[in-house]
């Protein structure tokens, strides 16, 4: 068990003068109601009121709740506040301009709304103290924990840490307004991150490929990953060398490894069958699961609360670990309450899920094997990388530093522009290694060169799209749903209509060029177009 204290971190404390947006949400209660919440001097403490008709409206506390009127609430109490609020969305959810509040409807089948719940926001700094090592460090996090325990609000936190102090190009994906505030104008607590609002739902993971396409991020911002698309467009993201920050359902890393949707996220899981001699060799049956692709995430983070977390850093050897029933080691992080961090290391035995193997996980030497060859990846996709040396079985690691670097990898247009990194390689001695293409296949060639090996073929990006097609015709099939691809160029998207004409669904190609893409759904809906 390792355990280490770092001090000089603040305590978790508002970052702004909250009272002001919690009398915005009390403003919009009826009169009764207001007055009610007002005098049970508990505002402070307060995380959301519960209006449903003809209930007595609550108000939700984190340790109790409290009667406000012993009216039940009204048609007349419920449009009081709705007219005093944005409008909804798909989602059923609304916001107070300026603020953080999440207000929510419940409907009835006429689609009425019969019930609200006002949530309340609040920006508070410090909550990312016992993780900012890792939002520094330019890896993609994923977090996780129940609903309620404050993702949303270190996920703004995160935001505004990278813009304002370390100056990165940040864009938030904001689908409900909850990171940035309802609105057009976001709420100060981003700082000067920039944020795109999302029309619909069902669009957010076209709007997560725009925001990397067009606005050119260093960092991006997404909460709430929960359909395969956005799964896809966020791996797609991270592949293009941008950090990836998010949120998704799910608990704990557990979780997400048996939701077949999410779990690309943590790079996939598939059955794979060995042959007699290969099964006997590793002891276990003929059908095993294997991780299938390197995962989006470079770490995972579970959330218990703003003071104990769980870190699980490099998920790609933890995922192998897991699927082989080996023991696995936790990283437990726990603020006190000076605002010391500690951090303990524990080994954990979690259950086999599918065999277990004597064969140790392969993988990338550890960075400070003095064996190893560190590269450090300049504009190109880490975890296409990490896949290249995996692939290969060669002896490099890569590096987060370029102080730690024995070589640079980059772009062609990188390499022009003679970014400070390049200057620094090239004064330095450090050789610079430019690839044409951001693309696995690249390389490997770069790494077959240095070690003689024969280079393998790419997978090119077709293939990838009419698997992205054959799971959403499988979706529309089984589950009576539109769903919409990712974009492509009209040879692949005559491809994905075509696979649609064999299976009887119904496609439509919809956006401008580079951006337009494939819709496909039932026949027995209306036509869309």
């Amino acid at each position: 068990m390792l355990e280490q204290d770092t001090k000089d971190h603040r305590p978790v404390t508002e970052s702004y003068d909250s009272s002001q947006d919690i009398d915005a949400l009390l403003a919009v209660l009826p009169p009764h109601i207001y007055q009610s919440a007002l005098r049970s001097n508990r505002v402070h403490e307060l995380l959301e009121i519960v209006m449903d008709l003809g209930r007595e409206p609550e108000a939700r506390f984190l340790n109790g709740e409290l009667v406000l009127s012993v009216n039940a609430v009204t048609f007349e109490d419920i449009e009081h506040v709705i007219s005093r609020i944005g409008s909804f969305g798909e989602d059923n959810r609304a916001g107070i301009e300026r603020t953080l509040h999440r207000i929510s409807a419940i409907r009835n089948r006429s689609g009425l709304i019969v019930g609200l719940t006002l949530r309340v926001g609040r920006a508070v700094f410090g909550t990312i103290a016992i993780i900012q090592d890792i939002v520094e460090s330019g890896r993609s996090i994923l977090l996780l924990g129940r609903p309620g325990v404050g993702k949303t609000t270190m996920l703004r936190e995160v935001a505004r840490v990278l813009a304002d102090d370390f100056k990165k190009r940040v864009v938030i994906v904001d689908t409900s307004n909850e990171i940035g505030g309802d609105g057009d104008i976001p709420h100060p607590a981003i700082g000067r991150s920039r944020r795109m609002q999302v029309q619909s739902p069902s669009r957010q993971h076209a709007v997560m490929i725009e925001a990397v396409e067009n606005h050119m991020p260093e960092v991006i911002v997404i909460d709430e990953i929960g359909t395969e698309l956005e799964a896809m467009a966020a791996r797609t993201i991270a592949e293009r060398g941008v950090q990836l920050v998010g949120t998704a359902h799910g608990n704990t890393l557990d979780n997400l490894m048996q939701n077949p949707t999410l779990s690309d996220l943590i790079g996939g899981i598939q059955a794979v069958t060995l042959s007699d001699e290969e099964a006997r060799r590793r002891g276990t049956q003929k059908t095993v699961l294997e991780r299938k692709a390197p995962p989006t995430f470079n770490v995972v983070v579970e959330i218990a609360d703003w003071s104990h977390v769980t870190v699980h850093d490099n998920v790609a050897d933890l995922v192998d670990a897991i699927l082989r029933g080996q023991p696995v080691r936790n990283e437990v992080r726990t603020r006190g309450d000076g605002g010391a961090i500690s951090i303990t290391e524990e080994q954990t035995d979690r259950p086999e899920i599918a065999y277990r193997s004597e064969e140790p996980t392969r993988g990338f030497r550890a960075a400070d094997d003095e064996s190893a060859l560190r590269v450090f990846p300049f504009g190109i996709s880490r975890s296409r990388l990490e896949q290249a040396i995996r692939d290969l079985g060669v002896p490099v690691s890569v590096s987060n530093r370029i102080e730690d670097a024995d070589l640079v990898m980059t772009l062609k247009n990188y390499y022009r522009r003679k970014a400070p990194v390049i200057r620094d390689a090239e004064r330095d001695a450090v050789p610079v290694y430019v690839l044409k293409n951001n693309t696995v296949a690249q390389m490997q060639n770069a790494l077959a060169g240095l070690y003689e090996i024969p280079p393998r073929p790419e997978r090119d990006n077709a293939t990838r799209a009419l698997e992205e097609a054959d799971q959403a015709i499988r979706q529309v099939l089984n589950h009576s749903r539109t769903v919409e691809l990712l974009p492509q160029n009209s040879q692949v998207r005559r491809q994905q209509h075509a696979l649609a004409e064999r299976y009887n669904i119904g496609s439509r190609s919809r956006g401008k060029e580079p951006n337009r893409r494939v819709l496909y759904f039932p026949k027995s809906y209306v036509d869309p177009y």
